[in-house]
């Protein structure tokens, strides 16, 4: 016998079908962020005609260095992009973030392509998690490099010497990471490279130390390296819910101009994570706002054009 209040052959219990507002939850949201992160078709950025050489360079520790430089670099391959990051930090956490765990004293590194050791293809890994991605690691060996490097002939041009390589391959995008240092790893870095990308934190003192960065970066072009600009600044660490965070953006905006990309890094505990996972906040969690954020910003670098001396 059936009963009457149960549902017939053509009614469908409403449990059944989503309510509006699921599709509107966080969780929904994030997951539906991911996907569109994940599934981004390759090809939508425009490939630059010769690779792009960057310096991610801050005196300052604890600014988002290292992390604005594998974020990028993860968004940019995601999109398709080849990717390359030099990792001249002795601490070697650019290539933790990008999976490279294998590297202990004697691996090919950074080190023996600073010191003219291996060439430089040698020493480049591609990292699990993107096929565009790659990285040449640091090894606890580059923590005795600036001494060494202190005697040898021409010791400020070893890294651009050893990149002079990247005209046979076909990366889109390279970032060097550098130590918060000014010491001779910072300085081949940026004789290395045409085009300085600054990561600035939206906190109290962030610009206490870019003035002196400012006037080494202008020492190194008058002497060393004639092409070398800051093109880009990249506020990390930005917390709106602060008067101080807007006062600190508004006043590196009136500094540095349109170098500055229009999409901030906010402040998030996902991106902070990500590296003690061995992974970018691309790959940890695509959903997240850190990730979005990143994502945009990779858009933004790609689609302005490379730096040209005039």
């Amino acid at each position: 016998m059936i009963d009457p209040g149960s549902p017939g052959p053509g009614d469908v219990s409403r449990e059944t079908w989503p309510r509006p507002e699921e599709t509107d939850t966080p969780i929904g949201a994030a997951a539906e962020r991911a996907m569109q992160v994940l599934h981004t078709a390759a090809g939508q950025l425009p490939r630059p005609d010769r690779h792009r050489v960057f310096t991610v360079a801050n005196q300052k520790g604890g600014v988002g260095k290292t992390t604005t430089a594998v974020n990028l670099a993860a968004a940019l391959a995601v999109q398709g992009l080849k990717t390359l990051v030099i990792d001249l930090d002795p601490q070697g956490n650019a290539s933790t973030a990008l999976g490279i765990s294998e590297r202990h004293s004697g691996t090919p590194s950074s080190y023996e392509v600073l010191l003219g050791e291996i060439p430089l293809h040698a020493a480049i890994r591609q990292s699990p998690h993107s096929a565009e991605l790659f990285c040449v690691p640091a090894t606890i060996d580059l923590a005795g490099a600036e001494i060494e490097l202190v005697s040898m002939v021409a010791r400020e041009n070893r890294l651009r010497t050893a990149l002079a390589e990247l005209d046979q391959m076909d990366f889109d995008f390279v970032f060097i990471d550098c130590p918060p240092s000014l010491g001779l790893l910072t300085i081949n870095a940026l004789v290395a490279a045409p085009e300085v990308l600054i990561p600035i934190q939206c906190e109290y003192y962030a610009l206490e130390g870019v003035s002196q960065l400012m006037k080494n970066i202008e020492m190194v072009k008058a002497h060393l390296n004639p092409q070398l600009s800051v093109t880009t600044v990249v506020l990390t660490m930005y917390d709106g819910r602060t008067k101080l965070a807007d006062q600190v953006a508004t006043e590196v905006r009136r500094f540095f101009g349109d170098k500055v990309l229009r999409t901030v890094i906010p402040r998030s505990v996902k991106v902070s994570e990500a590296p003690g996972y061995s992974m970018t906040i691309i790959d940890y969690d695509p959903g997240s706002r850190g990730a979005m954020s990143y994502m945009d910003a990779s858009r933004e670098l790609a689609n302005r054009p490379a730096w040209r001396q005039t």
